[in-house]
């Protein structure tokens, strides 16, 4: 039986869906629109009918510190247009206290490589840069800890961006899942001298595990250890790199499971190796499931050849089609060729129909090319 973690968790505080900025008690909301705020959004060109349709009660607000917003985003290098793009998408910036967003250029200089990176990060996720200033100590704290992981900076820069709420709670529920996932990785067989390298993969491709209950990883896993996974497979599936065993549940994956065996007529040995091959299909409800088996099958594919290249169930059916049709186009025909055309990302596709284009049209035999005969 694994032996995950023996001590209490504490479940408070995991379901974070959001950092609202929060307003200071200081700031007071007018009937009627901050004129200057408005005067400074239209010389830095922002679309002001874009904020008063989505976050008008921004421009209620006083004080503002537009003008020192727009001032630290130059001095870090961004542009007009993009200081324009950024206040447009988050005006809430303009509420940021100069000192609190002077200490947040800090906290992310301090894991960013550089300026540039950083404005191209604020571009994307304004609203992880321009967040309470209660969240700084948090922050500091939890920087610190990855770094004391020897968690690249770009990674750790990378949870900043795309997952700020397990910046902004207390180290120790961050410590709490990295013990768990570290445990879970040495029990199932994880070598050490792997697990660093191991542990940076798994919260670059998945930044969102640490939000999860460490409960919900040793559920998870006993489940499919139950359904009959060696340890061996189940660091497979740990090591996938998606976290996904914290994004499911057993009864979820009850029911696929059941529903993808019940579609395929196959035992549970060998459900278990179509699994390993696509640990997708463990994410993907019935209904998901059964549109996307009953498009390959319309379109002349058997069962043998789906569960030959299960990750083709990753793709939609409007996807698989249009493939499809690209393919039929050329002559190749997918009831007596592989599925593996068909995998993969736009770009995948397009250089595995290319090398095939290639292969129907350069000739077997030049009749005008002279024949090479021994004298």
């Amino acid at each position: 039986m694994l032996r995950l973690i023996a001590t209490s968790l504490c479940l408070r505080c995991q379901h974070v869906t959001a950092l609202p900025l929060k307003v200071r008690p200081c700031t007071t909301l007018s009937s009627v629109e901050n004129q200057q705020t408005v005067d400074a959004l239209y010389d830095l060109s922002v679309d002001i009918q874009k904020v008063r349709q989505l976050k008008g009660w921004v421009l209620h607000q006083s004080p503002a510190y537009t003008k020192e917003v727009a001032a630290l985003l130059k001095d870090m290098g961004a542009p007009g247009p993009i200081i324009a793009r950024i206040l447009a998408i988050h005006p809430e910036a303009v509420l940021c206290n100069p000192e609190h967003m002077q200490t947040q250029r800090e906290l992310w200089m301090s894991v960013c490589p550089s300026q540039k990176e950083l404005v191209g990060i604020i571009e994307k996720f304004p609203a992880s840069f321009f967040t309470s200033s209660s969240h700084h100590d948090n922050q500091r704290n939890n920087i610190a800890y990855f770094q004391s992981l020897n968690v690249n900076k770009r990674i750790v820069t990378k949870l900043m961006a795309s997952a700020p709420q397990s910046f902004s709670r207390p180290v120790e529920q961050n410590q709490m899942m990295v013990h768990t996932l570290q445990g879970a990785y040495q029990e199932l067989g994880g070598e050490e001298a792997n697990m660093k390298i191991w542990l940076q993969k798994l919260l670059s491709q998945n930044p969102f595990v640490l939000l999860k209950p460490p409960e919900v990883l040793r559920q998870n896993l006993m489940f499919l250890k139950d359904r009959g996974f060696s340890t061996a497979q189940l660091l497979r599936l740990l090591s996938k790199l998606r976290g996904f065993v914290t994004e499911l549940s057993p009864d979820s994956m009850r029911r696929t499971l059941t529903f993808s065996q019940d579609t395929i007529g196959c035992s549970e040995a060998e459900l278990r190796d179509i699994i390993l091959k696509c640990p997708a299909l463990l994410y993907y409800p019935e209904s998901t499931l059964a549109e996307r088996f009953k498009g390959l099958l319309s379109a002349g594919s058997s069962m043998s050849q789906i569960t030959e290249t299960p990750t083709v169930l990753e793709l939609t059916t409007q996807i698989v089609n249009y493939r499809i049709q690209r393919l039929r186009a050329r002559g190749y025909d997918i009831r007596t060729g592989s599925l593996d055309v068909l995998n993969g990302t736009k770009k995948d596709f397009e250089m595995s129909f290319g090398k095939l284009q290639l292969r129907r049209e350069r000739p077997l035999f030049n009749p005008v090319a002279p024949l090479k005969v021994d004298d």
